[in-house]
């Protein structure tokens, strides 16, 4: 009788240190949890940004664009690749734009469709990361 009830008492105590070791590992947990995600500084982005120099070149409609482009990648090896690829990216700016016209630029939604097509053709090309945002520095169509 003894020995169960000794028994007994050995195992809750074991089942409540257990329970209170799982109870905290799970709330040090929950408090080490980065609260959103972590938006990079400005310096960051200007990091793994490439500025991509003035192109001009003609629509299907035959008017006239020049625009230039910076280009946000996720990290500075990105970026370096980005830098090289610039022959690339002028070239798919290029093909894009040949088979655009005037309207299809106009407004926020056409030049947000332009971005969006650019930001995909590029991810194509990267190995060492991806394009994340496209900005315009400069759009003039004539």
């Amino acid at each position: 009788m003894k020995n169960n009830k000794m028994l007994t008492m050995i195992i809750i105590v074991l089942v409540a240190i257990i329970l209170i070791g799982v109870i905290a590992f799970v709330l040090i947990n929950q408090f080490n949890k980065p609260t959103g995600s972590l938006e990079p500084t400005i310096d960051e982005i200007v990091e793994a940004s490439v500025e991509v120099p003035e192109i001009t070149t003609n629509l299907a409609d035959n008017k006239i664009v020049r625009m230039s482009l910076k280009i946000q990648t996720t990290n500075k090896d990105a970026a370096e690749e980005l830098t090289k690829r610039v022959f690339q990216v002028n070239n798919i700016v290029i093909q894009e734009l040949s088979e655009m016209e005037q309207k299809d630029l106009e407004g926020k939604q056409g030049k947000q469709i332009f971005q969006k097509s650019l930001k995909t053709r590029l991810n194509e090309l990267m190995q060492e990361g991806e394009v994340q945002e496209v900005y315009f520095t400069s759009f003039i169509t004539q």
